[in-house]
Formats: C-alpha cells, structure tokens, sequence
C-alpha cells in the first residue's frame, strides 16, 4: 500500500510543498520499525521525545518526518503544533476504511466488559461485529492481544481498516483516558459512545483528577460525530457532570441505572450462578435473567444492551441476548471450584472501585468466607494502595496480600503500602504461593477471589515480563491441594 504525501495531509499541517507526491509506504511511531519508504512520526511522549530519534528513522529509510513546529531534519518534515492530532489523521488516511457503526465506551472500571457484551448483543442480532480494547480484537472466530487499551493511533487504524475489509459493519471499543489524551483515536468515526463510571485511577499520568475528568470527556466532546447518541450509567458520582458535557456538546444523551431516565433498573435478585434484573425501558417492565453474578456486571451488561439499541437493534432482541451472555476472560471468572463446592474467581479489578465492587458482587453468593488474594501494581498511583488494603479488610474475611505487578519499585514496599489498609492480613510475597495457602484453606461455602491480574498472562518484574497465568497455576494448585 502506498499513499501520496499530500493524501495524508490536513491545511493545518505546514509541508514543503514540492514534497507532496513522495510516495509514503508506512506510518511509524518506533525509529526500530522503519521500513524503507516510512513516515517517521518523532512525537514528544511520556518517557522519551521521538525527536531524538529522527537521524536512526531516516538511517533506516524514513522519507519524511511528523514533529513538531521548529523540528529540522535532512528529509521533508510536516510540522505541526498538534503532533499527536495529525498522527491520527494521518494514520485515518493511510488507513480509510471503517465500520459503519463504531461504538466506544470510556469510564475507569467495565469497559472490557460493556465492549464485549456489546459484541455478543450484536452479533445475536444477527451483525458482523468485533470488540476492541485490553483484551485486543475479539470476534466469533477468536480473540488476538494488541497489548493495549487503546493501541497507538497508526496501530488503531489499521486494525480498524482491516476489520472493515473483513466485513466487519459494527465495532465496539475501549476508549481510555490515556488514549483519549494523547488524541489516538482522533479520526475514529464514533457514531454511539458511552460512559461507566469514573473512580480514582491513573493518577500518575494525569496531574489531577479534573484532568483525568476531561480526558473521558474528550470522547463526546471531540471525538464522537455530532448528534451521535450518548449512553451514560448515572450510577457514578461524575455522571451527572459527563452527561452535561455530553449534552452540551450537542449529543443525543441516554442515561440508564438506578437513577437512569431512559433505563430505570428497579430490582437485583441475586441466585447462586445468575441474577434475575428487572427494569423498565423508556416505560415498558422488562425481566431478565442474567447469567453473570455481581452488580457490576449488571451494570455493564445494561450498559452494552442500551448502546445496541441505540445503533438499531430491538429492545426486545438486546435485551432477550442478555439471558444468554458470556462471562469476559478474567473479569469475575470462575477457573474452578473445589471437591467441596468453594469457587476460585479471578478478576482484573486494581482500583479501589473495582475491589470494592468485586467484593460486594460475591457478598450474596457466598454463604461462608470471602478469601481474598490481591495487591498492588509498581509505577502506579500508590496512593490506592492503603485504600485498597482498607476496602480487603472491610469486605474479605480472610485476605492474602501478595505481589502483583512490581515493574522498577521495591514489591516488599508495595506490600507495606497496601498493608497499611489491613494490618491483619496474611503477607506471602510470591504471588503463586501466595494462591496455593489461599486454596488450601478454602471450606465448603467459601468463595476465592483472586484480584488484579485478570486476563494477563504475564508478572511485571522490573524490565522483565515473567510467564505467570493465573488459571493454569490455579488448576495445578488444585490438583496437588485437592485431589
């Protein structure tokens, strides 16, 4: 695939104008992956600023360079004031196709899951759909990682594209706030968008939480098309704030939940593998049965129903496929139970909210313990760490503090943060072992959560990435503990 430099362009970006028919062959972020016939894209980032890396680029076969205004270099350079911006509408053009319907979810907790019950809704109704987000590329044939909530934009792009050329109408994704900050999915045509929830989290990227605020905001005030339809769960304390924004900006706003307008849940009854939900839809009684346990998937799972209505599916159809939705890999999943019934769950919950609320989904399905294994990531906000240690303490009855992923921090100093929460917990630093004691003491009526790492399948140790999949280690502590 080769395109014209000018193709690529927007009148906001300043060119050399005898430069506009050099054939561009490929986008690039990383100097390492230049390819002969590149544009090399030298943005400032978090750790490191791309410029610096524009002689190794052209070394390489970089025929042109994107920086930022003032930026010289011995190929042409698209000068910008807005870097990351003209990536993304670079990468748009270079990769133009896009599904008709693309729906994106933000919020700090549920948007795996929305995104993928999204999917599973769609596709019942009949569509070729795909999700896209942490868990990578999901469709009916299987599920490729990209690594990533939202992929850098020239990544995002082209799997859009390849999407749309495989057939794909309706495209359900994560839009997280770093994502939406540094402008990736600028050029993504949303035609639905919707809200979760916002609680503390990355707040060592964002300087404050206004920030982090704004950053989710961005989806309907920049990104999503004029008019495009606005779901927002009204069950946080910020929904207020966002569906405002949301309106303001000229969206058509949805909200649901307890306190929803459109959707008005009314009751849980919670069942030992399921809960029935009733609620009603813009004045109609509905009654589901939903196969999933916990509040929080009700949430996300009325969530992802509404947004299928919104972009053309029946009320009746979205929410009947709800009686029939799969559980999402590593969110409240079930990897086992043991010779006396107890089930060992894990999760991806690594916030405050999200313990808190995986704690609460399993009160009214356990009749014993709630045992619990978590801890707390290295190079992120430690601030969450004793809150979250507080919230185990509260709400689990037996609770294992163990290592989680350290990256560069000392894991030893993270397990004190965190027990500054819950004194009284149980320390076992190897995160394996740590699950095997936990197993070991499980009765009938208990129920193992085991929190944090979800669908990863890796640890996080300094520079190195340790094979660590938590099922497969549960699996085999089974066997030898319970036999």
């Amino acid at each position: 695939m080769t395109r014209k430099l000018k193709d690529l362009l927007t009148p906001a970006m300043g060119f050399p104008a005898s430069a506009g028919d050099i054939p561009i062959r490929g986008l690039a972020l990383d100097s390492r992956k230049v390819e002969a016939g590149d544009l090399f894209a030298a943005l400032p980032g978090v750790k490191t600023d791309g410029r610096k890396f524009i002689a190794a680029a052209i070394e390489k076969g970089a025929v042109a360079v994107l920086a930022p205004t003032g930026t010289e270099a011995s190929v042409p350079v698209i000068e910008t004031e807005d870097a990351p911006g003209a990536l993304s509408a670079m990468a748009a053009r270079f990769y133009p196709a896009q599904p008709a319907t693309i729906a994106a979810v933000t919020g700090t907790n549920g948007k795996s899951s929305t995104v993928e019950f999204l999917r599973q809704i769609w596709m019942k109704a009949g569509i070729e759909a795909a999700a896209l987000g942490t868990l990578g590329v999901t469709r009916a044939s299987g599920r490729t990682d990209m690594g990533y909530t939202t992929p850098d934009a020239i990544a995002l792009h082209r799997s859009i594209d390849a999407l749309a050329n495989e057939g794909v109408t309706h495209l359900a994704m994560e839009a997280s706030s770093h994502g939406l900050k540094q402008k990736r999915m600028d050029g993504v045509k949303v035609t639905a968008a919707a809200f979760t929830n916002l609680t503390q989290d990355h707040l060592d990227y964002h300087p404050d939480f206004d920030d982090y605020f704004n950053a989710k905001l961005a989806l309907f005030t920049r990104v999503a098309e004029e008019g495009a339809p606005a779901v927002v769960n009204m069950d946080s304390d910020w929904s207020a704030k966002m569906a405002a924004g949301a309106k303001a900006a000229g969206l058509d706003v949805v909200t649901l939940g307890w306190r929803g307008r459109d959707l008005v849940l009314t009751e849980i009854v919670p069942h030992p593998t399921s809960q029935t939900l009733r609620f009603t839809w813009r004045g109609e009684d509905f009654e589901v049965d939903l196969p999933l346990i916990g509040e929080f998937q009700t949430s996300n799972a009325l969530t992802a129903a509404v947004l299928a209505i919104v972009t053309g599916v029946e009320p009746a159809a979205a929410f009947g496929a709800l009686a029939s939705l799969a559980g999402v890999a590593g969110r409240l999943e079930e990897i086992a139970r043991t010779k006396a019934g107890a089930p060992i769950l894990i999760d991806y919950a690594h916030t405050p909210d999200g313990l808190d609320k995986l704690l609460r989904a399993a009160r009214p399905h356990t009749q014993g313990r709630i045992v619990l294994v978590f801890g707390a990531g290295g190079d992120r906000d430690p601030s969450k760490r004793a809150r979250m240690g507080a919230i185990a303490a509260k709400l689990a009855d037996t609770v294992f503090v163990t290592d989680d992923n350290p990256r560069s921090e000392d894991p030893a100093s993270i397990r004190r943060q965190v027990m500054e929460g819950c004194p009284d917990c149980i320390e076992i630093a190897d995160r394996s072992e740590a699950i095997k004691a936990a197993i070991q003491g499980l009765q009938a009526g208990d129920t193992l959560l085991i929190s944090g790492k979800g669908h990863e399948t890796g640890q996080i140790v300094g520079e190195r990435i340790l094979p660590f999949n938590e099922p497969d280690i549960i699996l085999q502590h089974l066997k030898l503990v319970d036999p």
